[in-house]
């Protein structure tokens, strides 16, 4: 018989172990064997293109009833919806291209799971290895290409390793740190008779990725927790990977300290919760940027002292002790020395941090945090999030935003896109639940929406989903609306259209004279046809009718309510919302690039005013 990984979030290949199971041995070939392990492994949906040294692998899974193949229309598009499909089910996404053009138009998407740290595993054909490194037509040296980008790659010359590879590549993705594996196969590999048998025996000596905090370390942290007096739960991805967001919150209650959620950590903890501080970084709320640079410790789980975080490096929290916790111990201490380092799975961490405060408070060690609730709850009440209705009676993308998570259904999954709609989605939707909230962080990448909440809507069919996108974002990827449509796929998208590279406008307005070279997108240089003028070119509506797609514009606040609601309704196809909104709205608050988070603005010409630095 043969045994199938199992595991509902990460399915995992069991290596064999000492003749105790049987296997069945098929006579295959080398396309047969990796349609096979992808079977085993648990992969349910591919998302991918065929080609000239892929093709063999195309044609055995036509017959295989686990595997489901979704035909996209760029590479990029696949590689984002596998991210997608990951994040929002919490298995190895896959992908799949051919040899050449095929795989470096998977180069962005693996850089995007790599900065984000996404399990997923991108499958590309090689020309035969009779003619690798000879310059064949469309060979490109993927492995060497990618090796920066991937948690790790193989390339495959041989039909018999097919198998180890597959399990190593899956195994490898979705443990430890998680992160992109690219295997790349040889065409004659896949062309060649071998046999199958699962499971294969794994071959990993290097690879062992400490899950289990060292205790020592952990009973310093929770000394550290209890004795300070302006301590900061900094919330990063991590938590999520880990599905630790239960422990969470249990540590947060039981300490009483603040927490901040990362972009990439939104959902981990509930932005509604009282202990909520909300998101830090250059576009965070000025109260938790603020907490951050206060604090006496900082107690970082799985984040990584990013530089959207951390403003001037050398500026940032300059009183804080810091414990930081992660699974990588190539984060500990990258940006930001650590006075307790603790490497392991948020998760494990987490829960040996509870049972460590709950006996440092059963000795008498109850941390008091009472006045710094006290600034915070000022801060909070004095700088709150907020945004201007245009004075033309425009739409406002920051109300737009908010009232499509107001009126979305519970458990609506939002991707965003990258730039100013990403922020205000970032700030305006509420994110109570892990899974709910995907965007592009580390690499920011234009485009990531559309393809990102097709994968999500593959893997969770139940659940609606949003993509939030931006004019310049949306005419990137937006060709995966016709994959969407032809595949039962019905996601919606608000095209958030001020006709502009708004995040680039934005900083063209701050700090450029408001000499806005090369961001205005409906026109072009100087308005040069004249015959283009007070129109939108692409017009949206047409172009998402002709994808299959049910389109709707809106210009007008008063049917804001009535097109979302239309759009939440309509579940047989894709549906497209083209808001013109306000094209001078700004993302507040801001640090500037490469000014320290004291310099922080709520809004333009805004800075705060605390009025505490007797506390420093």
């Amino acid at each position: 018989m043969t045994e199938q990984a199992t595991g509902a979030h990460h399915p995992q290949p069991r290596p064999r172990s000492g003749g105790q199971q049987s296997t069945t041995v098929e006579h295959v070939t080398g396309a047969q064997s990796l349609i096979r392990s992808l079977e085993e492994v648990g992969a349910d949906t591919v998302f991918g293109i065929p080609g000239g040294a892929i093709l063999p692998a195309y044609d055995p899974m036509m017959d295989s009833t686990r595997v489901r193949h979704v035909l996209v229309r760029h590479e990029q598009g696949a590689g984002h919806a596998a991210e997608g499909y990951a994040l929002a089910t919490g298995k190895v996404g896959v992908c799949m291209a051919t040899s050449g053009p095929g795989a470096t138009n998977l180069v962005t998407p693996i850089a995007d799971a790599h900065m984000d740290s996404v399990p997923m595993v991108a499958i590309t054909g090689q020309v035969a290895s009779s003619s690798i490194g000879t310059d064949a037509f469309q060979e490109a040296d993927i492995v060497g290409i990618s090796m920066p980008i991937t948690k790790h790659n193989f390339l495959v010359t041989k039909a018999e390793d097919i198998p180890r590879v597959i399990a190593q590549a899956f195994h490898i993705a979705s443990t430890g740190r998680p992160g992109p594996v690219l295997v790349d196969i040889a065409k004659d590999a896949l062309q060649a008779k071998t046999t199958f048998s699962w499971p294969p025996t794994m071959d990993l000596p290097g690879y062992r990725p400490v899950t289990k905090p060292h205790a020592k370390q952990i009973r310093e942290a929770a000394k550290l927790i209890t004795a300070a007096k302006r301590p900061v739960l900094y919330v990063g991805g991590g938590v999520l990977k880990a599905r630790a967001t239960a422990e969470l919150k249990v540590l947060a209650e039981l300490t009483g300290a603040p927490v901040t959620t990362t972009l990439m950590a939104l959902g981990a903890f509930p932005d509604s919760h009282p202990l909520h501080v909300g998101m830090p970084g250059m576009h965070g709320s000025v109260t938790a940027v603020t907490a951050l640079q206060k604090a006496d410790l900082i107690v970082a789980l799985g984040a990584r002292f990013d530089d959207r975080v951390t403003g001037r490096l050398d500026s940032f929290a300059p009183h804080a002790k810091i414990v930081h916790a992660d699974i990588d111990p190539a984060e500990i201490g990258k940006n930001r020395a650590a006075d307790v380092p603790i490497v392991g799975d948020a998760r494990e961490v987490i829960a040996d941090l509870i049972q460590a405060v709950q006996k440092e408070h059963s000795e008498g060690g109850q941390g008091d945090y009472a006045a710094w609730w006290k600034d915070l709850n000022r801060w909070r009440e004095t700088y709150p999030l907020g945004y201007d209705q245009p004075a033309d009676g425009s739409l406002s993308p920051q109300q737009v935003i908010e009232r499509i998570g107001r009126l979305a259904p519970e458990g609506t999954i939002f991707a965003a896109g990258v730039g100013q709609h990403q922020m205000w989605a970032a700030h305006f939707i509420a994110y109570d639940k892990p899974a709910t909230w995907l965007n592009s962080g580390g690499a920011g990448t234009m485009g990531y929406a559309v393809p990102a909440a097709m994968g999500a809507k593959a893997g969770a069919p139940e659940r609606t989903v949003w993509a939030i996108d931006g004019d310049g974002c949306f005419q990137m990827t937006n060709q995966e609306l016709t994959t969407c449509a032809l595949n039962n796929i019905p996601i919606k998208v608000a095209i958030i259209n001020n006709g502009a590279l708004g995040m680039v406008r934005q900083w063209q307005t701050l700090f450029y004279n408001q000499r806005y070279s090369n961001t205005v997108l409906h026109s072009g240089p100087d308005d040069i046809n004249p015959a283009a003028r007070g129109t939108r070119v692409p017009d949206f509506v047409k172009l998402a009718e002709a994808m299959g797609c049910h389109a709707i514009r809106c210009e007008d606040p008063a049917d804001l309510d009535k097109v979302i609601e239309e759009a939440n309704a309509i579940n047989d196809r894709p549906v497209v919302v083209d808001f013109i909104v306000h094209e001078d709205a700004m993302v507040w608050p801001m640090v500037a690039a490469g000014t320290s988070n004291d310099e922080i603005m709520a809004a333009r010409d805004v800075r705060p005013d605390f009025g505490d630095n007797a506390d420093d």
